[in-house]
């Protein structure tokens, strides 16, 4: 029995220290590759910040349109200039069908990954990693991401740095630490899972969710939404994505944060919602694991 419980520490051990901050740090001169120098904070841009919120825009368009049938409740909340939009964008993607009659075309819905093929070329799942023991890593499943796409999104409640993660935190592999100390926590189990639900739930507005919580569960619904199980890279393995932090505007679309998977912690909170974003580094292909690079060092 002792030998079995040892074991299964082991294996867990395994797994847990590609995400163990300490561990990584302990590493470093034994994985230089594994380390990512930026200049400064403001400067920890690949892409601009116009080119993330065009992505989003055009990926959550897709999958709202792909969801017209149950977009129902909100349609009616949205001014008419809003609505003839979606109105043109649904009779340009499905000429033959009338919008009052698209809620019972049910074969012209797809699932999410499709609708990432076919909006920016590629899609990306979670599978068992290459990594030995790693658990679950990102791999590309279809199609070919160009250097410079938003390959993915890292969801999870977003904690400022003076409110309380600590019991969130214990034996959580999955907590991320932007350059300003802001953190996201992307475990979907446990208490993590607990308190995003409840902030999702405390925000909504009506018909209009403020995120999205389907993550959390097999049947996701924002196809990108698989950034927390991004694998560190390696001496072996170089990173080909890395993550870039995005602030989303005042402007952004109330229809379609619906989408967006994350939320604040603080319901009072008045500064943008944080997301972070996963950019490729190079062109990856169709079959490939993505890899990053979880410490970053700012001169």
């Amino acid at each position: 029995m002792p030998g079995r419980l040892l074991r299964g520490l082991w294996q867990r051990w395994r797994r847990y220290k590609y995400r163990f901050v300490p561990w990584i740090a302990l590493n470093l001169n034994r994985n230089p590759r594994t380390l990512r120098y930026v200049p400064e904070e403001s400067k920890d841009k690949v892409i601009s910040d116009e080119d993330v919120l065009g992505t989003l825009l055009k990926v959550f368009q897709a999958l709202f349109i792909n969801d017209f049938n149950k977009q129902s409740d909100i349609l009616t909340m949205l001014p008419e200039t809003v609505k003839s939009k979606y109105h043109d964008l649904l009779s340009v993607q499905h000429p033959r069908v009338k919008p009052l009659e698209y809620r019972h075309e049910q074969q012209n819905t797809f699932k999410p990954e499709e609708i990432l093929y076919k909006t920016l070329g590629f899609s990306v799942a979670q599978a068992t990693s290459s990594l030995i023991s790693a658990g679950k890593g990102v791999f590309v499943t279809r199609g070919l991401v160009p250097k410079g796409a938003v390959v993915s999104m890292y969801p999870g409640t977003v904690y400022q740095k003076y409110e309380p993660i600590f019991f969130q935190s214990v034996g959580n592999p999955f907590i991320f630490r932007c350059l300003d100390g802001v953190l996201i926590d992307g475990n979907d189990k446990g208490i993590s899972k607990v308190v995003y639900r409840s902030c999702n739930g405390r925000d909504r507005l009506g018909p209009f969710k403020m995120s999205d919580s389907t993550w959390l569960t097999s049947e996701i619904c924002n196809p990108l939404a698989v950034g927390q199980y991004v694998n560190n890279c390696s001496n072996d393995r170089a990173a080909n994505v890395c993550y870039q932090e995005f602030d989303v505007p005042a402007v952004f679309p109330i229809e379609l944060k619906q989408y967006l998977p994350n939320i604040a912690y603080s319901c009072d909170k008045q500064s943008p919602l944080r997301c972070v974003i996963l950019v490729a580094l190079r062109d990856i292909k169709q079959g490939e694991e993505l890899f990053s690079n979880y410490y970053t060092i700012v001169s």
